[in-house]
């Protein structure tokens, strides 16, 4: 018999938790489970400004957009925010759900160059983490 698919469906709204349609045995959740990127906001405290300018990007979103970007071979920082817009695991991994604004490719640039730029944050970044997971 033939059947045929009610293309409605996919405007009708769904109650679901992001967590549940990210596989149990997915990369990202091991990587989650093993590696608290926490410990990023202590290393980059002295580069934002406590009490002046615009809120920020959470640098640990900004940090883990280049690990993706880094983990799964993805050729540029626009590239990576195209992906993350449309895999719920990389919006799972960064801590963001359906509603959140994804950050605009350059966001990364800026940071790069206005706070990150010759910093041993990312050597200290991957030290760490070699530390956490060979303990």
């Amino acid at each position: 018999m033939l059947h045929k698919e009610d293309k409605k469906k996919v405007e009708q709204i769904q109650m679901i938790a992001l967590d549940q349609l990210v596989p149990t045995d997915h990369l990202l959740r091991k990587i989650d489970r093993y590696v608290d990127f926490d410990f990023i906001y202590d290393l980059v405290e002295d580069l934002y400004c406590p009490d002046n300018g615009r809120p920020s990007i959470d640098p640990v979103v900004l940090i883990k957009l280049v690990f993706l970007q880094h983990l799964y071979g993805i050729r540029s920082m626009r590239q990576t925010i195209k992906e993350v817009e449309v895999n719920l695991a990389y919006r799972w991994f960064l801590g963001l759900d359906f509603y959140d604004k994804i950050p605009h490719f350059t966001t990364f640039g800026q940071n790069y160059r206005r706070r990150f730029q010759d910093t041993d944050l990312f050597e200290s970044i991957f030290t760490n983490i070699l530390h956490t997971v060979s303990s």
